[in-house]
């Protein structure tokens, strides 16, 4: 399963930087439509791998980072860089940041702690 969402990951990788080289080369309407395959990309990518909490949350991360991006090129692209819409970005930003945070305050020293329990068990 891992190889399987890896492929996934690795051509949202594609995806992201042809985004990204619309948003740079001030490609308007290619980087408009790049924002569609991409965060689909990256919401399939969180769904396939829930399951693990780890990755899941991780994935949830990089969904929150996409839709930042996305916010913030179409600022840029069509209301010139308007405050509101790095505001908006900023927003997607910090779930991104709380997302990962829970994980790591919550999640991880719980799973820690399991595996030193096993690990005495043994």
């Amino acid at each position: 399963m891992v190889n399987d969402i890896r492929k996934f990951e690795n051509f949202h990788i594609v995806l992201w930087l042809i985004k990204d080289v619309c948003w740079v080369m001030h490609m308007r309407p290619a980087g408009m439509f790049m924002i569609v395959p991409t965060i689909s990309m990256a919401f399939f990518i969180a769904w396939r791998s829930r399951k693990d909490i780890s990755e899941f949350l991780h994935n949830i991360a990089v969904c929150m980072w996409i839709c930042a991006n996305a916010t913030w090129m179409t600022g840029e692209f069509f209301f010139d860089d308007d405050q509101l819409f790095r505001d908006i970005a900023s927003g997607f930003f910090i779930a991104g940041l709380l997302v990962i945070g829970v994980y790591y305050a919550f999640f991880l020293p719980r799973s820690k702690q399991s595996s030193s329990k096993r690990l005495e068990i043994l």
